[in-house]
């Protein structure tokens, strides 16, 4: 697919090459955006993030019609815990942490259903699933090997939170050398500040991380591929 679509973007436009380019959903997890969850039992507000979701899922039933490879992550430990570091295991200092019981299971453990991905943006058959143990998706993951043997040059960045998981794989995708499209609308915190922040410092200094755009661009860009 060699043709290409300017897509209206902070701070300026953005040309999407379909032929080179991934759609990347960050972290989508039951544990962090249903009610009931790990991150609702640690006081956060999950309408914060569920407003990311029909957003999304309308990006992705969009991308998958226009054939385009999608990726999914998730952040989460082996069930013996041998890659999580003491610092992150304590960090915060809840009573409650990382491997313990939480309400879906035993909290950011692979395996448990609180760790898997909400049934609204669920993978298809054939998309990768990339277990992360950290906040960015290309660390002591395969991710990078992924995007290469598809000549993927570009990423379409969505998911939460805008702050953390999406800021930290924007960074280190910028640092190997892919363009990154953040839709806002597609990504949350849950500190809506920080989600405006996170989208500044992407598209600050003339885009030194990436593009900041809105999805209903995108989506209608997809429909005229078809």
């Amino acid at each position: 697919m060699s043709k290409t679509v300017d897509l209206a973007a902070e701070p300026y436009a953005f040309t999407l090459s379909p032929g080179h380019c991934a759609l990347l959903i960050i972290d989508m997890q039951r544990d962090f955006l249903e009610p009931g969850g790990f991150g609702e039992m640690l006081g956060n507000d999950v309408s914060q993030l569920r407003r990311t979701i029909e957003p999304n899922r309308r990006l992705l039933a969009a991308w998958r019609a226009a054939g385009l490879p999608a990726l999914h992550t998730r952040e989460g430990h082996r069930p013996d815990l041998s890659d999580l570091p003491p610092a992150k295991k304590v960090r915060g200092r809840s009573a409650t942490t990382i491997g313990d019981a939480g309400p879906m299971g035993r909290i950011l453990v692979r395996g448990e259903a609180g760790h898997d991905i909400i049934p609204e943006l669920y993978p298809a058959p054939g998309e990768p699933v990339i277990d992360k143990p950290g906040k960015g998706a290309f660390h002591a993951t395969d991710l990078h090997s992924i995007l290469q043997h598809r000549d993927v040059k570009q990423l379409v960045v969505t998911g939460v939170t805008t702050e953390v998981c999406v800021n930290t794989t924007v960074r280190e995708a910028n640092d190997r050398g892919y363009d990154c499209l953040v839709l806002e609308d597609c990504c949350g915190s849950y500190f809506p500040e920080f989600h405006a922040m996170g989208l500044k410092m992407i598209k600050a200094q003339g885009g030194i991380f990436g593009w900041v755009a809105h999805s209903d661009g995108l989506v209608e860009a997809l429909a005229g591929l078809k």
